[in-house]
């Protein structure tokens, strides 16, 4: 018997020493089993604090769509491409060498005028189903021949129904059936961050869709009057103007309007007109022909930051720039260098809230302004005429 014990203990002895070497190794190397069967490590359990959130809370902060397929369905067929054709005379002239003699005479013609055809592309929104189209108007300014490309490929020829230079907004009429419409009364709010679709025709390549972000709001650049744009980094080219931006839902917020040329070191600027203030030109436009302001006959001026920090969040009011002559203003004594601080009694923030309080007026609309002239305080009354045609029409890179 004992050969036979002897050998059962040699064997256990071999055995308990083997799971010990075993429990080692798969403390020391826990991907070693793993590794010896030829298959991938066991990746260890992740930590409690570490769980991904349950789908409800992530969808509670909030997710975008994959496509924006159905928005661009919805709004693209109520743009449309414009374009307008204008015919220019130019007067062929041979110059004289002699420089008194061109200064007394000029330039001698020769022969009849020449005439060339200009056009400009654009783009425009359908409004309405009898067929009123917005659109910018530096598109179609001094254009006599306006074409408007629908969505399915039908031609029409556009009537300008009106033009506003000081919003940079234009009513154009087609008489066409079974229109699709982008509706202006049911404007969403806008906020910074909003994902939005800018529909145009750049460069003239036809219907084309980009996407960017609203990258702020209330944005001037000091070209019309009347300015409070959208800014977006959607892309926005020449041939854009006029057309929609939409946000994600398809919903018209504004209408493209500019962007900032990249000759200028940006990229990424563009600039809509709102919904709220195209609305507002449209149905005066459709109204009266025109849209009408007061006017006290004023440039203004922002207020000089002081060097003071500290007054710089105190100041108020605008400074007079300009006094157009025979002007309600000029009538009423305000001069160039005078600081206006209320306009019927209501403080003055900035030349944009200023023009916007001057312009809800109608015409004939008797108005106090107070301010200060020379560091002393005055005051004026004036009578509102409406605002002339003052000429500002700017051709922006959009």
């Amino acid at each position: 018997m004992k050969p036979a014990f002897r050998a059962l203990a040699f064997v256990l002895q071999f055995a308990t020493l083997g799971l010990a070497i075993a429990f080692i190794v798969t403390r020391l190397w826990p991907d070693a089993a793993a590794r010896l069967r030829g298959g991938d490590p066991v990746a260890p359990p992740i930590p409690a604090t570490a769980q991904l959130a349950p789908a409800s809370a992530a969808d509670s902060l909030g997710s975008g769509p994959v496509s924006y397929a159905d928005a661009v369905a919805r709004a693209a067929p109520a743009v449309v491409n414009i374009y307008a054709n204008k015919v220019i005379a130019s007067q062929r002239r041979l110059v004289s060498v002699d420089p008194l003699t061109q200064r007394m005479f000029g330039g001698i013609s020769l022969g009849p005028p020449a005439y060339r055809r200009e056009q400009s592309l654009g783009s425009g929104v359908i409004v309405s189903k009898d067929g009123y189209v917005l659109t910018n108007n530096h598109v179609i300014a001094r254009s006599n021949d306006i074409q408007v490309l629908l969505y399915d490929g039908r031609i029409a020829t556009a009537r300008l129904v009106g033009g506003d230079e000081d919003t940079d907004l234009a009513v154009l009429k087609i008489d066409a059936g079974d229109l699709p419409t982008m509706k202006l009364d049911e404007a969403p709010p806008v906020n910074v961050g909003d994902v939005v679709l800018a529909i145009g025709n750049p460069i003239g390549l036809g219907k084309t869709v980009t996407m960017g972000i609203a990258s702020a709001l209330g944005r001037q650049l000091d070209q019309w009057a009347y300015e409070e744009f959208i800014q977006t980094d959607a892309a926005i080219n020449s041939g854009n103007s006029g057309g929609a931006l939409v946000n994600a839902r398809g919903e018209l917020v504004g209408i493209n309007t500019a962007n900032v040329p990249q000759r200028q070191l940006a990229e990424g600027i563009g600039f809509a007109i709102p919904v709220a203030t195209a609305k507002g030109v449209l149905d005066q436009i459709i109204e009266k022909g025109m849209v009408v302001r007061g006017w006290l006959g004023v440039e203004y001026g922002r207020m000089p930051i002081p060097a003071n920090t500290n007054l710089a969040n105190l100041m108020r009011g605008v400074q007079v720039l300009a006094v157009y002559p025979q002007s309600p203003a000029a009538q009423a004594g305000l001069q160039p260098g005078d600081v206006l601080l209320t306009f019927n009694g209501e403080e003055i923030d900035d030349p944009l809230e200023l023009r916007k309080q001057e312009a809800a007026l109608p015409p004939g609309s008797r108005v106090h302004v107070s301010g200060l002239r020379a560091g002393i305080a005055f005051g004026a009354d004036a009578e509102l005429i409406q605002r002339p045609v003052l000429n500002r029409i700017q051709i922006p890179n959009g």
